[in-house]
């Protein structure tokens, strides 16, 4: 069964290659992207389009980052939290029975 996984994961990343590239081949056109105050860029369509994804992956991960160390801080403070409990339970209780409540009847 495992090797059938393999075998399909692997039948899954050549399908993604030749998708991709099959799409470079086909956007091999010059495009010309332009700028401000004049400037321009003149490339393969391809790498228009891989430049923008690239953009937008790096913008997408750094709007990740905040909440991520917002996780990993709340994570921390969980952890801590619970090996305390944890401790606090395995550790003898060192006041008498009745030290904080009187006994009942009384």
């Amino acid at each position: 069964m495992k090797q059938v996984v393999w075998l399909f994961k692997w039948l899954l990343k050549a399908a993604i290659f030749f998708t991709l590239f099959a799409f470079a081949l086909n956007n091999q056109h010059d495009v010309t992207v332009r700028f401000f105050f004049g400037q321009q860029w003149t490339t393969p369509l391809v790498l228009v389009v891989l430049s923008a994804f690239a953009i937008g992956l790096v913008i997408g991960v750094l709007g990740m980052v905040p909440r991520w160390w917002q996780h990993r801080r709340d994570a921390t403070l969980a952890r801590k939290a619970a090996a305390e409990a944890t401790s606090a339970l395995l550790q003898p209780d060192k006041t008498p029975p009745n030290a904080t409540h009187p006994p009942h009847g009384l």
